[in-house]
């Protein structure tokens, strides 16, 4: 393959993603990826994009990989709600559920603070949202509910202590609870699914849409959270599709509550965006909301953009549950998507899948792509830090950047919560 094939769009300011806010068209959905869970540029370049699509599209809320309860109260945040907070630093300390970094940092808190100061000049109903689509809240979820219902359903409440009390011999360990699930019949289905039942056939009005909202979905959280657990020890796909099946859900509902017009930003890591079908996780029956969104709402109506870098540094952790570290990035291997763009050249870039299509090794070859995810150890990057891709079927768009930093986190000890020299980061 001849390198010098790929046309790109230097990417060195918000101008140069003009080509991109053309490709999303009349999209309803635009999902936005990363190659790690712990870089710099790639939450201020998804920022950049999301406030174009929002003042120039007029898409109406962001919908993260993150946790539905602690996403929620952000978004309560960002609207100005009684009682929300007033300093987005503190807002964000409700991340206390490792991997903290995600979204306690202060790259978010720059885009939290700009939405507030947008939703301040809109209605109620015109202000942009952000919400959590993950499932692992399950405990978190479950508590919410109990709240809600012990002040307004006393019908529906003695559904939901079951369900708390179904879980409590666990100690809110849900690793405890799926080992559980895997020797003995002692699982929470029931009481779970009885509980959603009950609260989805009582009416709720509080008044405020997107309260009664939250309630339910809180109550969707733990059914699926609690499936998700108990496939977990299953092994195999059906964990990662319960998951992604979840969040796709989630996302369907956001958009109908926001209206037939209504038009979301994803943000989730490549793996989870970029369609699974042009991956090898096709091979194991996987499947992500990526996926997922193209089938329900078409290609035309969904647009996929991931990103990727050939080196650097991340926030990472060496193991499940371990302290976060600022880890190095080498350069990728050879051979792998990130190292064919970086033998062009050192830039920054902006690739347009329709611009890939007419080279056969790019269109129809599956090659390595990075991805990095909460625990990472470089030594060993080689081996299992790459999925065999093919990349102008996997995304629509692709941003490339030769050298990236790691995010900066709230929680690092070693400089508490205090802004870094570059916040926030303004083009």
């Amino acid at each position: 393959m001849d390198n010098k094939q790929i046309a790109y769009i230097p990417l060195t300011r918000d101008k140069d993603l003009d080509k991109l806010i053309e490709e999303v068209g009349n999209a309803r959905i635009v999902m936005l990826g990363e190659a790690s869970h712990g870089t710099s540029e790639y939450y201020t370049w998804r920022t950049a994009i999301s406030k174009r699509l929002i003042q120039e599209k007029g898409f109406q809320f962001i919908a993260v990989e993150g946790d539905w309860p602690e996403c929620y109260a952000v978004n309560r945040f960002v609207k100005g709600y009684q009682n929300s907070g007033s300093k987005i630093a503190d807002v964000l300390q409700v991340f206390r559920r490792w991997p903290t970094w995600m979204w306690a940092n202060w790259e978010v808190a720059a885009l939290m603070e700009w939405i507030r100061d947008v939703n301040h000049l809109r209605s109620t109903e015109q202000k942009v949202g952000f919400y959590g689509l993950d499932v692992y809240s399950l405990w978190e979820s479950l508590e919410q509910v109990l709240k809600y219902l012990e002040k307004n359903d006393g019908q529906a409440i003695e559904a939901a202590r079951s369900a708390m009390n179904c879980f409590e011999p666990f100690n809110r360990d849900p690793q405890e609870y799926a080992r559980a699930t895997a020797f003995v019949r002692t699982d929470c289905e029931d009481e779970v699914i009885g509980m959603l039942q009950r609260i989805i056939k009582s009416p709720i009005h509080t008044g405020d849409r997107e309260h009664d909202f939250n309630t339910r979905q809180n109550a969707m959280v733990t059914v699926n959270a609690e499936k998700y657990y108990r496939a977990m020890v299953q092994g195999g796909a059906k964990s990662w599709n319960v998951r992604d099946a979840h969040m796709m859900d989630t996302l369907d509902r956001l958009l109908e509550l926001h209206g037939p017009e209504s038009k979301a930003i994803v943000w989730e890591h490549n793996t989870h965006i970029g369609d699974a079908r042009a991956t090898d996780m096709a091979d194991d029956s996987m499947y992500n909301i990526g996926q997922l969104a193209r089938e329900r709402y078409g290609n035309e109506q969904v647009k996929l953009v991931g990103f990727g870098t050939y080196q650097g540094h991340v926030i990472a952790s060496k193991s499940w549950g371990a302290p976060m570290q600022k880890m190095e990035v080498p350069p990728a291997k050879p051979g792998s998507w990130e190292e064919i763009l970086h033998s062009i050249s050192d830039e920054n870039k902006l690739i347009l899948s329709r611009d890939l299509m007419h080279i056969d090794d790019l269109a129809q070859r599956r090659i390595g792509h990075r991805a990095i995810g909460v625990v990472y150890d470089a030594k060993f990057e080689a081996y299992g830090n790459y999925v065999p891709t093919i990349i102008p079927q996997r995304y629509d768009a692709f941003l490339y950047f030769d050298e990236t930093d790691a995010v900066h986190p709230l929680h690092m000890k070693t400089r508490g919560a205090q802004e870094p020299d570059l916040y926030p980061w303004n083009y």
